[in-house]
């Protein structure tokens, strides 16, 4: 029990630059106490004891503001960072190395018992601040699911999730297993992750404005020749103002 902890102290050390001493994430971090009150619970859970672990969970979630079902699987140097409001629904999974900000949950969309109804976490996943991951699918080893996006089907792995509903945003190139233990990333920011609409929008706000300088030099030239196009303001094509818009 105190190498686990001891690992998840280090572990926090690791990924939050703000930890200054073991002490004070031993002490300061409620996290950790419930990291450490769900294992309790979930220890009783799985001996039969479903009342204490519920009490026990109860009492976690009162002192830290943090909801785990005793039901829950969780792996090892797991991060609930800030924590307050996270829920984690009775089926969920957490593999190995995962971070989940505050506000997060893993709910379910069933409400038939004895079903997979929340979703599994596979190893090295952050879920960021905010973000909603709801049904008994798989969020792959590595993936990054960004803040207040509403996840509602499977995200590969090392992909990236974002919006409402969330798109998936698949990686420049293959990555490890254990990429997310290599270089972590907080708040699963991670390098090119633009929203694929936003890039699509963009893209046609440029042609429509390559389009509108080609017909300004088309008129120029005909003005030249002695001839003149009538143009009226609203029939032009306004690119900076729609380029200020998605900015």
């Amino acid at each position: 029990m105190f190498s686990r902890l001891k690992e998840d102290i280090d572990t926090i050390m690791q990924r939050d630059p703000a930890a200054r001493s073991r002490l004070e994430v031993l002490t300061c971090y409620p996290g950790l106490h419930a990291v450490v009150f769900h294992r309790f619970a979930h220890a009783c859970w799985n001996a039969g004891m479903h009342w204490l672990g519920r009490w026990i969970s109860h009492w976690s979630r009162f002192l830290t503001g943090i909801e785990i079902h005793p039901a829950v699987k969780m792996g090892r140097r797991v991060f609930i960072d800030h924590g307050m409001g996270v829920v984690i629904g009775e089926t969920a999974e957490i593999g190995d190395d995962c971070t989940i900000y505050q506000g997060v949950t893993l709910g379910g969309t069933s409400l038939y018992k004895g079903q997979k109804r929340h979703p599994t976490l596979g190893t090295g996943v952050v879920v960021s601040a905010g973000a909603k991951v709801l049904g008994g699918f798989t969020i792959g080893d590595g993936a990054r699911v960004g803040s207040n996006a509403v996840v509602l089907k499977p995200v590969p792995p090392g992909a990236t999730a974002v919006g409402v509903p969330a798109r998936i945003i698949l990686p420049d190139a293959p990555t490890s297993q254990q990429g997310a233990r290599q270089e972590f990333s907080a708040y699963g920011i991670t390098p090119n992750a633009d929203d694929p609409v936003s890039l699509a929008l963009k893209s046609l706000i440029d042609h429509a404005a390559s389009q509108q300088e080609k017909l300004e030099a088309v008129q120029a030239a005909l003005d030249r020749l002695g001839e003149h196009l009538e143009n009226t303001p609203n029939d032009r094509f306004d690119a900076s103002e729609l380029r200020k818009l998605m900015k």
